[in-house]
């Protein structure tokens, strides 16, 4: 079990202090926190772009490869929306503030290939509370073949990290719909995150019943009713994943793994910040003012906003993030943005570079 605490909420000035002025604008402008009429319209366009395509693909009868391939690309691009926006959202709860109508939009996880009971605990228990330290966040635990901070162990392939890392960041998404929620149950299971007994083996089952939907739906109907060779048709299934991959790859390295965020390792249990000061230091925004990219990523480029308040709909950090850089300035606290998405990968890559030096 992880033992880090953090220092009190309640005697965290800047945390209080923000809190109230994000509730305040939410209440003097009698707005709910949760999806608008604008949200439930992103969300039937990105499973529009998802599913349309796949029923293209399924029932059009084409078997020209360029257009075949276009289609799962689509797919792909399809698949990291609705994970960065409509699964995303609903996960944390903060779709509706309805939890049934949450549970029944998490479900979009199901589409995307991972199991919600798992990305809730990776992500929103663990990285939401113990973002950027080491051997503790698993959202951006590098493993073997990456460096991610100078307090990791430097291996001689490391200073070519920043040229093979596209590639494997490709192998994730395919990683986690095969092997990863498998193996994460029984590692939660251990670490009493997931209750042992009839409680597990229920979850168990709920997890490989998800999984053989998502292996019917998503790979044998296609390879049973697209007319062209089985092999080709896996091709581009592995194509599709990859792009999904490689897309919220980015997306979320960019928030944490770029120059400006801390690292932390953690010489002890208690922790010299409080928990809200620990977000900011740890995490930076990219491309603030582009509204596209905000549409398309659910938010997410408003990471900062994201990670002080996950059960606020995505659809409000832009509004909200005035208040919090303005808050953080007057606390001290840095407010770390890049300009741009592509300035943001830019920095990711490069600080891969350097850390492999």
């Amino acid at each position: 079990m992880i033992k880090y605490k953090f220092k009190s909420k309640q005697k965290d000035d800047f945390w209080n202090t923000l809190r109230s002025r994000v509730n305040g604008y939410f209440n003097d402008n009698q707005i709910e926190k949760n999806a608008n009429q604008h949200m439930v319209i992103k969300s039937i366009v990105l499973f529009a772009i998802y599913l349309t395509p796949y029923f293209v693909l399924l029932f059009a009868g084409f078997t020209n490869l360029y257009l075949l391939m276009a289609l799962w690309v689509i797919m792909g691009l399809g698949k990291a929306f609705i994970g960065t926006a409509v699964m995303h959202d609903s996960i944390h709860g903060a779709y509706s503030k309805n939890k049934s109508y949450n549970a029944i939009m998490s479900f979009s996880a199901a589409l995307v290939g991972v199991d919600r009971l798992i990305w809730k605990i990776q992500h929103n228990v663990i990285h939401h509370t113990y973002t950027n330290i080491e051997d503790t966040d698993e959202d951006i635990l590098p493993r073997f073949f990456f460096r991610f901070s100078e307090h990791q162990p430097k291996r001689w392939f490391h200073r070519f990290q920043h040229l093979y890392a596209p590639i494997f960041y490709c192998v994730p998404l395919l990683e986690w719909i095969t092997t990863k929620d498998f193996v994460k149950a029984f590692e939660y299971r251990q670490m009493g995150l997931i209750k042992k007994g009839a409680e597990f083996r229920k979850e168990f089952a709920g997890i490989l019943g998800r999984k053989l939907m998502y292996y019917a739906v998503f790979l044998i109907l296609p390879i049973y009713l697209i007319n062209i060779p089985v092999g080709q048709t896996i091709l581009m299934i592995l194509v599709s994943h990859a792009v999904t991959g490689i897309m919220l790859a980015l997306i979320f390295q960019t928030a944490h793994v770029v120059p400006n965020a801390s690292f932390i390792k953690a010489e002890s249990n208690d922790l010299d910040t409080c928990w809200a000061s620990h977000q900011v230091l740890t995490t930076s925004n990219y491309g603030m003012k582009n509204k596209i990219l905000t549409w398309f990523v659910g938010g997410l480029n408003f990471q900062i906003e994201h990670h002080l308040f996950p059960d606020v709909c995505h659809v409000h950090y832009p509004a909200i993030a005035k208040i919090v850089e303005q808050t953080a300035s007057e606390y001290q606290l840095p407010y770390y943005s890049f300009p741009s998405f592509r300035s943001a990968v830019a920095g990711h890559f490069g600080m891969l570079r350097d850390l492999g030096r």
